[in-house]
Order: C-alpha cells, then structure tokens, then sequence
C-alpha cells in the first residue's frame, strides 16, 4: 500500500558506546566524517505514488560532542553518495505511498536491515533483509497506517535489544508515515546510544546518550513563539529507558508506539510534564508553549545527564563533581534539547501585592563523606522549621495552596553551588531552577553560591502531586538527599497528613546500599496506619537517580488490592482514565502517580517497591484497623 508522507518533528534519542581503541584501526584508515541529521528532509524522491531511496552502509568517524571534540568509528547510513548521517536518513511519506528501497552495503560485514515493510505488522523472520558485503538489496512494500515508527539494521542476526550499542547503534532513522491531506508541521527526534563495548561499572566504560546525533550541549537548540502548536515525534532506538520531561509546562500524548504499530491509547490523550519511553519505543506530543523564556526537554534519569569522558579516553572537561558557574552549558551532557520561547508583544505580569513567604535551606547532614556527601533540606514556614535538627531525611512534604503566590527563599548552606527546580510547577522560566539557563535574554537565572540565597517566585495554578530537587551536579546531590514532595491543595487548613499517603522514592546515598531504595527517606519505613472504610490518597514519587523501571504496588496476602487512579504528574485524569485496577504502577525517574484507595478489610498490608524484573528494593507496611 502507498501512504502520504506528513510534517512531524522527530527526536530519536540513542544511547551510543564510543567504540574500544583497536576498532579506529587501519580497518578505517581515513574515514569520512559522519553528519548530524536533523530529521527535516525526508530521503528519497516521489515519482508516480513510488518513494525510491537508494541508501548505503559505510563506516565513518562520528562526533557526538562538539565538531572539535575526539570522535569514534561506528557504521552507518547514507543516501547514495551523499554523507554519512546519524541518526539515519529520515523515510517519511504520505499514507497510499509505495517504498522501494535499494541498499547497498559497502561494509565488510552482513547487514542484517529491519522495520522496512507495512505497518502495522511485523517484525518477522522474513521482514529482515540481509544484504552481503558489496552487494545490494531492493525491498518494495506499501507505507500503510500513519505514524511514527523506525528503521534499523545490525551486523549480527541480534534484536534490536540485544545487538551492539558501539559500532552499530548508529544505524537507526525515524519511519514517518503522515496522513493524507495537510498536516501540521513537526519535528521529529530519535534518542540513541552508543558504548565501547565494556560494562558500564568498567572504569574503562565510554558512552554517549544523544538525540538526533548529538550529546547536549551540542544538540539542536529549538526556538518557538509565545502561542505556537509544537509538535514533536520522539523515538527511542537506544538501549537505555528515558523518562522525557519538559521544564514548566504539561504536554499532550497524543499517541504512543513502537517498530510496527502507533496507536492513540484507547481512552485518548493526556496531559503530563514527564513521560516514560522505554527502548525501542516511540511517542508523539503536542505542546502550546504561553510563557517565554528558555526550557529544557531532557531525560529525567539523571545518570544520564553526567558528563563522561572524552571519546580519546581523556577527562570531561569541565571534570565530573567540578562545580561550574555555569552548570546547564558545562555540567550536564546526554539527552537534552534546550527550547527557547519568544515573547509576543512587551506585555508583563503584574506583580501581587502580597506573597506567602517560606524558606527552604540545603544544609549538610550527617555521616557524609567527599565522594558520597550527606545533604538535606529544612523547610522555614514562619517560625517553624521541619526538620529542627538533623537528620535531614527525608526532604521535607512541601504543601502550598493552589493559586496563592509564594516567594520561596532557597538558601545555601552546602560548601559547594546548588539550585532547586520546581518539577511539573508551570511558572516564570528564570525561577525554574537550571542556573546558567533558565530566564530570558539579559536575566538568566544563577547558580545559588555557598551562603547565597536566591528568592523563587510562583503561583501554582492547580492541585496536584509535584517534586523539588536540585538541578545542579545531579546525581551527586540528589543521592545526597536534596529532592522532596511538593504538595499543591485547595486548602492548606484541610490537608490532612494521615490521608495523604507521600510514597517518595529515592536513591540511597551510598553506593553500597544500591540494591535498595529509600521509602520516605528509609530503607525501612515506619508502619502507616489506616482505618477500614475511609478514603486515602496515595501520592506516589519516583525521584530516584538511576531507577527508570520502579514497580510500585499495593499488596494484601502478597496479592495486589483495588485502587483508582486520580493524577499523573499533578494534572487530574480524564473520566476514561481515572478507573480501578488492581493497585499496580509502573513508575518512572520524575514522575508522579495519585491513587485512591479505601481499605475494604483490616490486617496487614504492605506497598512494595521493586524493579521493573520483579527483584525487591523496600517495603513500607501498612495496618488497617
């Protein structure tokens, strides 16, 4: 079948191995330099219904960091004659278009080549083209359904799990399939990822997590208007699970899929600031930015923000834990898109006369040490402050009222710089939280310096369940301690602490305890008591470091209860979403899942966290009398 080609942004995000040393070799004497793909011109020409695209294999040496930096030999794709691209030249065609494709492979290896057949179906046996070295392969089918899927291909007969994420990974491209008739423009960005082959806890490990071909700050800056429909296609070709989550504002789902189908969820979109894409998955959104300023799309597993080494095998420069005055440009790395939204017009927000005033100050708790410091939170409402004395764990549960303005003065009592981003909260983009970044021209925000303070102002438009953590070196202050719960309600007077159940998942501060994880700031948290009949609300957090594929569950005589779920990310679910099911969520870095659950009988219940594999990492019991 032949299908009309659409108007989409796409970003595939790949998770990249810089590939071992003996691979840059006399094997690639000379290679030709790779170029980035933008995922903007379709490949191919359209002659008579028939998209015919000649593509090619070769081997080439590829920057994902800056054009000056070290590169890597990996293999990938061309147009005949044309530059090498990662990720690979984008197919993208309209619904009732035929493909033909002609591949001709300039390697020393097989290429075993997938996803180039109708969707939906596949993948099958018969569905992977294996085209021998010198030789070439021409595949002809019908587009199909509209959507966005991918292509790739490998030197082993592996899946597409299980194949080499160095010299490899760079063969895969975004497989667009629009609708007939007009359709609104887009972009389109493929995250993947590439490693040199050795085991992440190698000392010796090198990886590159990128989207479309670049490793931030390198990566394409977009920019948009106050008022604009954005639309963005976002697939994962990589080995790594990301959590994308965009600073400031909730966007819509509008369709979730994989290699060989794209369907909207049966109860239709939703609205979130965080969503999880496991490997091999894709999903498309649109977004209507209303505030200007500068924002951040990123992957919210912090572990994947850090800054490795050279491809050469030399140290990050700036190196990793050196605090930078300016930690968004010379701290962070891996997938991130930073999005600049224009203003309209001089018009301001005035500014209300009064402002609920509070103070959160990071401080230094105990038993820390240089490599694995111990930092926390107390939070100043008034004249009480929770904690009064350490320990500083768990972060303190925030609660603000939904349209009062707050001035939130953060001070810092560390020995190093930090910053407090307030996640899923839509406000001012200077008082986001990512110095060195967020604001506009002539005002960007600071990084808050020891013994500085920094005031943030915001109104929070809606209740919900919500997070604050610091946005500066990630991994090591977030481990440290520094995140909590941000609780918005209509009323501050009737929020009720026993009803509201804060399930705050965090990473434990040493990496020795790293097959667990804190519940509330405990491995082992105390009894929660209930009382049978009553309704209750569970907020579930997810801010762990390194844990994209955390279970959660809500068990009785090990078997899971009933609960109904009320919100994802702070934003309330639609009447098709808001249903029971059994009391069983996944639950990725920086999201946040509401459940309503009222005991039916008494005794003991417990809410049990694992891995996405089932193995066990906390427990929290839970009594109903």
């Amino acid at each position: 079948m032949v299908r009309p080609q659409s108007r989409c942004v796409l970003f595939v995000v790949s998770f990249a191995c810089a590939c071992a040393p003996d691979l840059a070799t006399a094997q690639f004497a000379n290679p030709a330099r790779v170029s980035i793909n933008d995922n903007r011109a379709p490949a191919g020409t359209l002659n008579d219904g028939v998209q015919t695209i000649h593509l090619e294999a070769r081997t080439g040496e590829w920057h994902p960091d800056s054009d000056e930096d070290p590169g890597t030999i990996v293999r990938a794709f061309a147009v005949e004659d044309a530059p090498l691209q990662v990720p690979a030249p984008l197919i993208r065609v309209v619904e009732g278009t035929t493909i033909d494709v002609h591949i001709r492979n300039r390697l020393d290896v097989p290429l075993v080549v997938h996803g180039l057949y109708t969707r939906p179906g596949g993948p099958t046996a018969a569905d992977a083209v294996t085209v021998p070295p010198g030789d070439v392969r021409e595949v002809r089918f019908d587009a199909g359904t509209p959507g966005t899927y991918f292509y790739w291909a490998s030197s082993t007969a592996d899946p597409q799990l299980g194949r080499r994420a160095g010299i490899d990974a760079p063969l895969s491209g975004a497989f667009v399939i629009d609708p007939k008739g007009s359709s609104a423009p887009d972009r389109v960005l493929v995250a993947t990822s590439w490693g040199n082959g050795r085991p992440v806890n190698d000392s010796a490990f090198i990886g590159r997590l990128v989207i479309n071909g670049k490793s931030w700050p390198h990566t394409e800056r977009l920019t948009y208007d106050v008022g604009d429909s954005v639309r963005l296609r976002v697939l994962n070709v990589g080995l790594a699970v990301h959590t994308m989550h965009l600073h400031g504002f909730y966007f819509t789902v509008d369709s979730r899929g994989d290699e060989t189908v794209d369907d909207m969820r049966p109860t239709g979109p939703r609205q979130v600031n965080t969503e999880r894409l496991a490997s091999g998955r894709t999903f498309t959104l649109t977004w209507h930015p209303t505030r200007a300023g500068n924002w951040l799309f990123h992957c919210h597993d912090s572990v994947h923000l850090r800054l490795q080494p050279k491809l050469d095998g030399h140290p990050a420069t700036p190196a990793a834990h050196d605090h930078t005055g300016n930690h968004a440009l010379e701290g962070m790395a891996g997938p991130v898109v930073g999005i600049t939204v224009r203003a309209k017009g001089t018009a301001t927000t005035a500014e209300p006369r009064t402002r609920r005033r509070l103070r959160l100050v990071a401080r230094v708790d105990q038993g820390g040490t240089e490599a694995e410091p111990a930092y926390g939170y107390t939070f100043e409402d008034g004249n009480v402050s929770m904690p009064a004395a350490p320990p500083y764990l768990p972060g303190p549960t925030i609660v603000l009222k939904r349209g009062e303005p707050v001035a939130i003065t953060v001070e810092n009592r560390l020995p190093e710089p930090t910053s407090v981003h307030w996640h899923g909260i839509e406000l001012e983009s200077y008082y986001d939280g990512v110095p060195g970044f967020a604001g506009t021209d002539g005002r960007i925000a600071p990084a808050i310096e020891p013994g500085k303070t920094f005031e943030a102002r915001f109104t929070p438009p809606r209740s919900g369940t919500f997070i604050y953590h610091s946005h500066v070196d990630e991994v090591r202050q977030q481990q440290a301690g520094l995140s909590g719960a941000l609780i918005v309600v209509d009323d501050p007077r009737t929020y009720d602490p026993a009803h509201n159940l804060v399930v705050l998942v965090t990473a434990p501060r040493r990496l020795a305890d790293d097959n667990v994880v804190l519940i509330d700031g405990s491995a082992t948290p105390a009894t929660r008591e209930m009382r049978l009949g009553e309704r209750y609300r569970l907020r579930l957090i997810n801010v762990h470091v390194s844990r994209p594929n955390i279970r959660i569950r809500l068990l009785r005589d090990g078997a899971p209860v009933m609960w109904r779920a009320l919100a994802k990310d702070g934003m309330d679910l639609s009447p098709g979403l808001a249903t029971t099911t059994a009391a069983e969520q996944q639950i990725g870095n920086g999201e946040t899942y509401d459940f309503e659950f009222t005991p039916t009988m008494r005794g003991e219940h417990t809410i049990q966290v694992t891995t996405g594999a089932g193995m066990f990492l906390a427990s929290m019991p839970v009594r109903v009398n």
